[in-house]
């Protein structure tokens, strides 16, 4: 059974969800409705953290620039529970910011801090931060030196990464990932200013403190019947929390969203195996004798709608050479002549 709102004034939960994805995608363009519901329950969820055993991370990546990641991130921040926006904050000032009620952490151009090898492995104590936090109990312990005592600090916070490119697996595992695309010709969405837009937001994030806020207890002891198992339960099951304690159209939508979302998601992470299964994808639109690199690309780009075999934020060139390599691994599938592909 949904949880019940234990308030003087009861809030219609289905139509304020309602009011909210309007609000969204009144400015953000998203790459499908499911999208819009993930998004829109997961801004209510983190009014609830204190009920989740598990965190779930939100992730709008695309595979360039000008996608409504950050138009969306504006939106979330206003709507969300104490949004805490960083780009490139420490691992020290994160951890000091969770608490017992954690804000909700905002990383802009997640792909500076994961987008290369270099730069993750700089940055490896802050995604072991970001996979811990995930989870309920698995704090940061650090030695005070000056009162010669250990010290536990907890990681458990949601969190939304916007990056360029792909994010490390570890941390998309943990993730409700939206594949953003730029608009297409005849796509309308509102101008967004915050000093404008941002009160009307800030009423809706309001209302969701109140009605979220106010179940928090109830939702805690709630187990809902999920479509999916494991990790990407655990992601999801606040989610659908929401939605069930909504009711009305929401229950199914929820459901149908992870189920969307989840399966969208490629089998095998491997760069190789990723940048096959998108070749036969352009090939079945379109079987030329030759392709050159170049025009692949852009074709995966175009046809796909997210990176280029999860290559990040890289030049053209490496990335020509790095989907020239993996395809060298396939017997038949590489042409004669460098720089020019054959279907196998």
């Amino acid at each position: 059974m949904p949880p019940t709102v234990p308030q003087k004034t009861k809030i219609n939960g289905a139509d304020l969800l309602d009011r909210l994805r309007a609000s969204l995608v009144r400015y953000v363009v998203l790459p499908s409705a499911e999208a819009a519901d993930a998004i829109t329950l997961w801004i209510a969820a983190t009014h609830a953290q204190t009920a989740w055993e598990h965190a779930p991370r939100l992730v709008p990546k695309s595979p360039e620039k000008r996608c409504g990641k950050s138009r969306c991130q504006d939106v979330i921040a206003e709507t969300c529970h104490r949004a805490l926006i960083t780009v490139n904050a420490t691992v020290a000032a994160i951890v000091r910011s969770v608490g017992d009620n954690p804000p909700t952490l905002i990383v802009d151009e997640a792909d500076t801090i994961f987008g290369t090898k270099k730069q993750a492995d700089n940055n490896e104590d802050l995604r072991g931060i970001l996979n811990a936090g995930h989870q309920r109990n698995r704090p940061m312990f650090r030695w005070d030196i000056t009162s010669h005592q250990l010290e536990a600090m907890t990681t458990f916070a949601m969190a939304c990464l916007a990056s360029i490119g792909d994010l490390p697996d570890t941390i998309e595992d943990r993730a409700v990932v939206i594949r953003m695309r730029r608009r297409a010709p005849g796509e309308q969405i509102a101008p967004y200013r915050t000093r404008r837009d941002g009160p009307h937001l800030n009423e809706l994030r309001d209302e969701l403190a109140d009605w979220v806020g106010g179940m928090a207890p109830a939702l805690h002891d709630v187990v809902p019947e999920m479509p999916v198992e494991d990790r990407a339960a655990d992601t999801w099951e606040p989610l659908v929390a929401i939605a069930d304690a909504a009711g009305g159209h929401w229950p199914d939508r929820a459901r149908s969203a992870c189920l969307a979302l989840t399966g969208d998601e490629p089998n095998d992470g491997a760069p190789g195996t990723r940048l096959l299964a998108d070749l036969h994808e352009v090939w079945k639109e379109s079987e030329p004798e030759l392709f050159t690199t170049t025009t692949i690309l852009d074709r995966l780009k175009k046809a796909r709608g997210k990176s280029v075999v999860g290559m990040g934020t890289q030049s053209r060139t490496d990335h020509s050479d790095r989907a020239g390599r993996a395809a060298q691994t396939v017997p038949g599938s590489v042409a004669e002549h460098p720089g020019r592909w054959r279907p196998g």
